[in-house]
């Protein structure tokens, strides 16, 4: 092998998923009020999602605490309770109404971020393997064409792939209130990085 490079293809694909992270939390005097009202909230988040047809599938308990909060410690001056899922929205037009569903659990209801991500990847990577194949290529012909010699076969292929951020928007349970959508999945950049070896004809 004596020419190794490296290509990269990215292809931009529009998500048509959301994950939305929420959840209720309640503080009381005692551990047991506030583990049991904070049950009792999730319930209620529970029930009102599986009415707007989200799949028990797609909601993913993601936390569960339960913890003293100290005004002078070691004074306790409440117990706080939280209970967080994951809610995998698979309709994206219907993203604003579920979070609205959220927000109207109640006062214990919590918005703490959105993903979105594709569902099936598949077609965009292909894309992207081509162009990242293709880059790699174009760069040892070129090294090819410096060195003076004709090039070779392909000795190696590995590859490597960039999975998109997810970033977590944070936002504020209020949010969900505005009358027009406020949630736009955009789009996210699927890379493809290869590493092609040649020998030298």
């Amino acid at each position: 092998m004596d020419i190794t490079v490296i290509g990269q293809g990215s292809v931009l694909a529009a998500p048509d998923i959301l994950r939305l992270h929420a959840g209720v939390e309640v503080r009381r005097t005692s551990a047991a009020e506030a583990f049991a009202a904070v049950r009792a909230a999730a319930a209620r988040l529970a029930e009102a999602l599986r009415r707007e047809g989200i799949a028990a599938d797609d909601v993913t308990t993601v936390e569960l605490s339960l913890g003293p909060e100290y005004a002078n410690y070691p004074e306790v001056a409440a117990y706080r309770a939280v209970q967080g899922v994951e809610v995998v929205v698979r309709d994206l037009s219907r993203a604003d109404h579920v979070i609205d569903t959220v927000a109207g659990v109640g006062e214990e209801a919590r918005l703490n971020g959105v993903a979105f991500e594709r569902s099936d990847p598949a077609a965009a990577l292909a894309e992207a393997r081509v162009r990242a194949f293709r880059d790699a290529a174009a760069k040892a012909a070129q090294y090819a064409e410096l060195a003076g010699r004709p090039l070779g076969r392909v000795t190696e292929v590995s590859e490597d792939f960039s999975a998109p951020p997810r970033p977590m928007a944070r936002m504020a349970a209020n949010l969900a209130a505005d009358s027009e959508a406020s949630i736009s999945p955009g789009r996210q950049s699927l890379t493809v990085t290869v590493r092609l070896g040649y020998d030298f004809a």
